[in-house]
């Protein structure tokens, strides 16, 4: 799916689904690796405060802090757009438009 870690490639290699399927379609990504960047700094900011109460000193929870927001979202940027991808094609299923190779597309549903 990607060429280097922060270049995603146009279409899947296996099954030929683009990737990038309208204009603006990774805003949903970047809101997905937001909740999970901030979600992971008030754990890890709840952990820290819990574990260095009794001493009160502020160097851990700024450095694991800076850590945790630094990181998460560089790490979490491949994930994000997957996943987002896959949110999307679970709202909008494939259209004949998107030139997806048929042995990947699910059976039509009968009524």
């Amino acid at each position: 799916m990607f060429r280097t870690f922060f270049l995603v490639k146009d279409r899947c290699p296996r099954c030929n689904f683009p990737i990038r399927r309208e204009e603006g379609h990774w805003i949903g990504a970047v809101g997905m690796n937001t909740v999970v960047s901030l979600g992971a700094l008030l754990v890890t900011q709840v952990i820290v405060f819990a574990l260095t109460w009794s001493n009160r000193r502020a160097a851990p929870v700024f450095v694991s802090g800076f850590l945790v927001a630094g990181l998460v979202p560089l790490v979490f940027f491949g994930p994000s757009q997957t996943l987002w991808s896959a949110v999307d094609l679970l709202m909008r299923p494939p259209e004949p438009a998107d030139d997806i190779d048929p042995r990947w597309l699910p059976p039509p549903v009968r009524r």
